[in-house]
């Protein structure tokens, strides 16, 4: 059975708290697992949230802040422990390599895992495109080269039983149809209309920027940073950083149907105060305060 959720291991900024583990998120999309920003300690929030290595086919790294990526180590020489049977791809920023390289052989283990490392660079573009998705980043505005990822996946065909009856197509027609685009005349236009493709943005440590506004258009699921609130939206700015209601405005001009609040800076004690202001801000979708070992379903298609 397909699963599309999103298993949230992780939430804290720069510091951890008792409640709060440094970033870690797993996107399972049907039959595969992307693990974005492992921070410290993933490997074990991974045990917590019933994520194995076997589930991760991509590691996808935004930056190399510590809490964004000093959980590499482990989780490379987990999915080596475990002799992984299909190949892992890891993306990050091309000028963070030596960083990459470091975490990979940070000490002596066996490799028994084909690990792919493709880079990203430039202003960023498609990564991957296959039959289930393409996944694309874009970059970011921060201190350090940053990019965040968009997952898109195909638009697709949704039949429509009324027209099919009308034209007396049914059974194995209706798959020859699917297959052949055409049956007796009738063409697969005149009985089904497009069904969009489901999107998912995951963007971190940045200022407001266009490729924010890129990343997160028409989304049915984007999980970004609010690691300030309101108030402090000029620390925010100097340090690279959105706050809640910057983070609701973007969502809801982009149309984005479940929004997903992160990385909180630990000198907040009222987790509701981001989604107040995420609202305050105009977003009227379905909206999480990402809380760690949250499993978040990314929602149906429309």
């Amino acid at each position: 059975m397909s699963v599309r959720e999103l298993v949230v291991l992780g939430t804290a900024s720069q510091v951890p708290t008792r409640h709060r583990n440094h970033n870690g998120y797993v996107l399972r999309w049907d039959g595969e697992g992307l693990l974005f920003d492992p921070g410290e300690g993933t490997q074990r929030q991974m045990l917590r949230a019933g994520v194995a290595a076997h589930d991760l086919n991509r590691l996808c790294v935004t930056h190399f802040h510590g809490d964004h990526s000093l959980g590499l180590a482990g989780v490379i020489q987990r999915i080596n422990l475990d002799q992984v049977p299909h190949p892992v791809t890891a993306h990050y920023p091309r000028s963070g390599k030596r960083f990459f390289e470091r975490l990979r052989y940070a000490t002596a283990y066996r490799e028994t895992v084909q690990l792919a490392e493709e880079p990203v660079s430039g202003t960023g573009g498609v990564l991957y495109e296959g039959p289930a998705y393409r996944l694309e980043a874009r970059r970011l505005s921060h201190p350090v080269e940053s990019y965040g990822y968009r997952l898109v996946e195909p638009d697709g065909r949704r039949m429509l039983p009324e027209r099919l009856a009308a034209h007396g197509i049914g059974g194995p027609d209706v798959g020859r149809l699917q297959r052949e685009g055409a049956v007796g005349g009738v063409t697969l236009d005149e009985v089904s209309e497009v069904r969009r493709g489901q999107r998912f943005a995951f963007v971190m440590d940045t200022r407001l920027c266009d490729a924010v506004d890129e990343l997160a258009e028409g989304c049915d699921m984007l999980v970004i940073e609010s690691t300030f609130t309101d108030e402090d939206a000029a620390l925010a700015a100097d340090h690279g950083h959105l706050t809640a209601g910057q983070a609701g405005r973007v969502a809801a001009g982009a149309g984005v149907r479940h929004l997903v609040l992160t990385h909180f800076s630990q000198r907040y004690d009222d987790p509701a105060v981001f989604e107040r202001q995420a609202r305050a801000a105009g977003f009227e979708g379905e909206l999480t305060v990402a809380r760690d070992l949250m499993r978040i379903p990314v929602p149906k298609r429309r």
